[in-house]
């Protein structure tokens, strides 16, 4: 049998074609929202995973897994493949030597000193009363320990001046002859690897009045007068200790400014000797600034060295004449070994470490400008 119930269309062709089109809104809203929704997954994970055909994957892999993608918590580094507690302990054990080495020679040596400075102490009994303030007050009340403090702070800015200027000069020379400096460069090393004592010895040698080098060669351009003693002259011993520092010192710098100058590139060097800047401008307006760094950050570790200087005002000249060559490292030595007052000692050194700190922290700021830059 045929089917002969007739269609809306027959029936009434205006709501028949008024369905249709409903029908067809229908549909395109479906295929809107599909369309969109698969743009909307694949820009996620495309943006994870760098493409398309990784977003797809990476869909297929979470929706197989049935839980969200698992992200780093905000601060924190991801975990890396095979990393655990095993790892982590063994890393913590490769660490423990070293900041065990760093308390053992920097926090107790420092509580130790703290603690000293403010009691009564001796080599045999330290720490035997808490006396406060009394050491630091005694020091900084002591005329001797004032002036030494003076003296050092300027023997060692002249001293690191004249090293620094001495080391660069010397490193620019072994840099414009390269191919004939190899035998310099290893002199250059002679006076770092003498032993301070040595070079103390070696210069006392040099300013003795009976028979000196200088004495020798005064006599041999004709002078006849007194014997000059250079380190029993109040006026000349520090001097004449300075002079044995900058010539223990200066090859360092020389050394560090030497290989600054050889990092640099050299075709800016040429590039400028091309525009007409040579000599004192070619310095002044290239060199200097390419190692600018260098010097400021070896004159700060020049300077620490002579605010430290011991060795050789202990070998050449034992603090004198008088108080002309004493400086602080010298009057620490006095204290505790000479008369067993630990306390004084350790309260001169904190004084010794404050002056330090004050002189060298405009420096350092200077050094990390010129780094920056």
């Amino acid at each position: 049998m045929g089917n002969n119930t007739p269609t809306l269309d027959a029936v009434d062709p205006e709501a028949g074609s008024a369905a249709s089109a409903v029908a067809d809104a229908d549909s395109n809203t479906e295929s809107a929202r599909a369309g969109k929704a698969t743009v909307q997954a694949t820009g996620v994970a495309g943006s994870v995973t760098g493409g398309p055909r990784g977003a797809a994957a990476r869909i297929a892999d979470l929706r197989r897994s049935g839980r969200p993608e698992r992200r780093p918590a905000r601060g924190r580094r991801p975990r890396l493949p095979g990393e655990g507690p095993r790892t982590r302990l063994v890393r913590a054990g490769l660490v423990a030597p070293a900041g065990l080495a760093v308390i053992v020679l920097g926090a107790f040596p420092l509580v130790f000193i703290l603690l000293a400075a403010f009691s009564r102490s001796s080599l045999g009994r330290p720490f035997q009363e808490f006396v406060g303030g009394d050491n630091v007050t005694s020091a900084l009340t002591n005329d001797d320990v004032i002036g030494s403090l003076i003296r050092s702070v300027g023997y060692a800015l002249a001293v690191a001046v004249l090293s620094v200027v001495f080391g660069v000069i010397v490193a620019l020379a072994l840099a414009g002859a390269v191919r004939a400096g190899s035998l310099v460069r290893t002199l250059l090393l002679l006076p770092l690897i003498t032993p301070p004592v040595v070079v103390g010895i070696l210069w006392k040698l040099i300013f003795s009045p009976s028979g000196g080098l200088i004495d020798t060669l005064l006599r041999t351009f004709g002078y006849r007068g007194e014997p000059l003693s250079i380190l029993a002259n109040p006026d000349l011993a520090l001097a004449g200790v300075g002079i044995a520092d900058i010539w223990e010192w200066t090859p360092l710098i020389a050394l560090l400014v030497f290989a600054a100058l050889l990092g640099r590139d050299p075709e800016v060097s040429e590039a400028a000797a091309l525009d007409g800047a040579h000599g004192w401008r070619l310095f002044r307006e290239i060199t200097l600034p390419a190692i600018a760094a260098t010097i400021a950050a070896a004159f700060l570790v020049r300077l620490v060295l002579a605010f430290k200087v011991f060795d050789l005002i202990y070998v050449m000249t034992s603090g004198g004449p008088g108080q002309a060559t004493t400086m602080p490292a010298y009057q620490i030595y006095q204290a505790a070994l000479q008369h067993s007052d630990v306390g004084q000692a350790a309260a001169l050194t904190l004084i010794l470490a404050v002056v330090i700190t004050v002189i060298t922290t405009p420096i350092i700021l200077i050094s990390r400008r010129f780094g920056n830059d």
